[in-house]
């Protein structure tokens, strides 16, 4: 840097602490220069003299002096950029559906861990380090999808559009549809399916199971559904909407109700006399496909996902008619 220049906190680094906001802004500055820096009050913020632990607020300005260092110039999302060199961003950059300033929304597939965990080297969360921003923010998750689940993954682009989108999570501001395909016809048309859930360790990892009420580490989970189409009695065409969002809580209330879903490798258990349809690929027949949840900015953001490949497959064997579902779009 040439000379000093002033910068002003934006909105997103609301309780940023000072240190970590430079950390941001210009990652080649150590701890000890930045010490340095405070001390001699040649960083000061708003005219005055600052600690490196101090919280910093929207509008304050920023002296930064003479140091000798560039600026943060990482690059970050996404239409249009060139990704060649970053297998990540452009995997992402496949996935994607929308993106703003403050939201990125992606389709994603089936197969995809959201986050890692035991055996889990690629995931979605490690992805999203390729679109990190040129101030240094990486973007952030705010829900999650099942590793065989494909379909709308909403992101937050900022720190601050994260813990607004976060809390319309939290707060149930949002309505999250889901298509699945399932075995057998549900007798009611469309109902609420009511239960207490619990996780549960098991050898091949962890297992959610319908409990009582006041059992330890139970959890109240809510769904409604409603049949779009049928298959004779063999298979219908749910819409779901988990009102609660407990792990794997659809697919465990479409066993509940005696419809578990097609290709699903924890819950589904066939009779004995019953194979997998000829024509089917044996994945999870689960898609996330709308969301409708607030925008930081304002307004809603709606979006819809096309299907994966093997649902798509299945419906067209089927011959289910997708102008059924359509209304999502409107």
């Amino acid at each position: 840097m040439a000379g000093i220049e002033h910068r002003q906190v934006e909105s997103e680094e609301a309780g940023m602490r000072l240190d970590r906001w430079f950390k941001v802004h210009f990652p080649g500055l150590g701890f000890g220069p930045l010490q340095k820096l405070l001390r001699s009050g040649q960083v000061r913020v708003d005219g005055g003299r600052a600690k490196s632990d101090m919280r910093i607020q929207p509008g304050q300005m920023i002296r930064i002096p003479p140091m000798g260092i560039d600026a943060n110039v990482k690059t970050g999302p996404i239409a249009g950029r060139d990704l060649k060199h970053s297998p990540d961003g452009e995997l992402l950059s496949r996935m994607l559906l929308h993106e703003d300033a403050k939201v990125i929304v992606l389709n994603k597939p089936a197969g995809i861990a959201v986050q890692g965990g035991s055996g889990i080297n690629r995931h979605i969360d490690k992805m999203l380090e390729a679109w990190t921003s040129p101030k240094g923010e990486k973007p952030r998750l705010v829900h999650r999808l099942d590793r065989d689940t494909s379909g709308v993954l909403v992101i937050a682009r900022t720190r601050g559009a994260a813990q607004q989108l976060t809390a319309a999570f939290r707060e149930r501001d949002t309505k999250k549809t889901y298509w699945a395909l399932v075995k057998g016809v549900p007798r009611k048309r469309d109902d609420r399916i009511s239960t207490w859930l619990v996780k549960e360790q098991t050898p091949d990892g962890d297992r959610m199971r319908i409990c009582q009420h006041g059992e330890d580490g139970a959890d109240h989970a809510v769904s409604y559904y409603r049949v779009l189409e049928q298959a004779g009695q063999n298979f219908a065409w749910l819409e779901m909407e988990p009102y609660t969002g407990r792990t794997h809580q659809l697919r465990v209330h479409a066993v509940h109700i005696g419809h578990p879903i097609l290709g699903d490798p924890k819950y589904f258990e066939a009779d004995t006399n019953w194979d997998f349809p000829g024509g089917m690929q044996n994945k999870l027949h689960l898609h996330a496909r709308h969301i409708d949840i607030p925008h930081p900015n304002g307004g809603r953001l709606k979006i819809t996902a096309p299907m994966p490949q093997h649902m798509v497959q299945s419906w067209n064997l089927l011959g289910f008619d997708m102008a059924n579902g359509e209304r999502l779009d409107d």
